[in-house]
């Protein structure tokens, strides 16, 4: 029984660094990459989040507490660069702008 308490409270502490990583991530996106249409912002902010590994999630959760930086410009850069979320940006952004 406790073990599965203890993943029941690791998977909800996940659930809110990933919520929080995705707020970071979003708003990056709309400050920093004002190329990126509004309407694709959060297709893309799943694909950023769900390519991210998770010592780069804690650093996005990390600023959506104490705010978007360089750092956090260039962490998206990175995972945005990598195939696996190019593909889905791609994806994700032809069904949002075709939805």
């Amino acid at each position: 029984m406790a073990l599965v308490g203890c993943e029941s409270a690791t998977q909800a502490v996940d659930d809110v660094a990933r919520r929080s990583a995705k707020a970071a991530v979003a708003e990056t996106l709309t400050t920093q990459f004002p190329s990126v249409p509004n309407k694709v912002v959060t297709p893309f902010s799943d694909c950023i989040i769900d390519n991210s590994n998770t010592s780069e999630i804690a650093k996005f959760a990390k600023a959506a507490v104490v705010g978007v930086d360089e750092t956090t410009v260039t962490l998206v850069r990175t995972i945005l660069s990598r195939p696996e979320t190019t593909q889905c940006v791609t994806k994700a952004g032809v069904a949002a702008l075709a939805g």
